[in-house]
């Protein structure tokens, strides 16, 4: 329903998109994050069978980032960065279109359960999982009509591994998107209930 209140569910898995945009806005400016955030955003992609929304993200320090952006944004556009809204709005849009394309859902998904198979040899953070991973989404999201242009320090995202990380990312993103539209997760709520939305968010 449209005016539904939103579940604590919406709200963890919509702090999950933020994070993933705050982690991009971060490495394309800084050239780095903490390796921890990597690991945490590269569990939430290859997890494609999680036992709940909240074991997913594991602690909620792992997702502060994104709930901290989300709230600043959600509550003061104005105050927070206008990439990582940018960054959030595309991420959502490319996942709702990713939806009617089965096709590429059935290959994103095999893809990602090949790299999630890799990570069990290696490690989630792998340079070989990491190069799938984006390899992945080169042959699949970037070919679609609508593409994230991620604005930053040009020396460090013509580092091809930079680079491979930034779309990793945004797959992170995109996966934390689908989980936004699976658990209910609409439009109305970030435009009409937004208030309620903030108050279900891990404190």
């Amino acid at each position: 329903m449209i005016f539904s209140r939103p579940t604590t569910d919406q709200a963890l898995a919509l702090a999950g998109v933020f994070q993933a945009a705050a982690l991009v806005e971060e490495i394309a400016n800084h050239g780095d994050i903490g390796p921890k955030q990597l690991a945490n955003s590269m569990s939430v992609l290859l997890n494609q069978n999680p036992d709940s929304v909240s074991s997913l993200y594991g602690s909620p320090d792992n997702i502060q980032l994104g709930v901290s952006a989300m709230r600043t944004l959600l509550t003061n556009r104005s105050a927070g960065s206008a990439n990582v809204l940018r960054y959030a709005i595309g991420i959502m849009y490319l996942a709702r279109k990713l939806t009617n394309d089965n096709a590429k859902l059935d290959k994103v998904g095999n893809g990602i359960a090949n790299a999630q198979r890799q990570s069990e040899h290696f490690s989630e953070t792998h340079d070989n999982v990491i190069a799938n991973v984006a390899g992945l989404y080169q042959d699949s999201v970037s070919t679609m009509r609508m593409r994230i242009q991620v604005s930053g320090n040009p020396a460090y995202l013509q580092q091809t591994a930079i680079a491979q990380r930034v779309r990793c990312l945004l797959f992170a993103g995109i996966r934390s998107a689908f989980l936004w539209h699976q658990v209910g997760g609409k439009r109305s709520h970030l435009l009409l209930r937004r208030d309620a939305l903030l108050a279900v968010l891990p404190k």
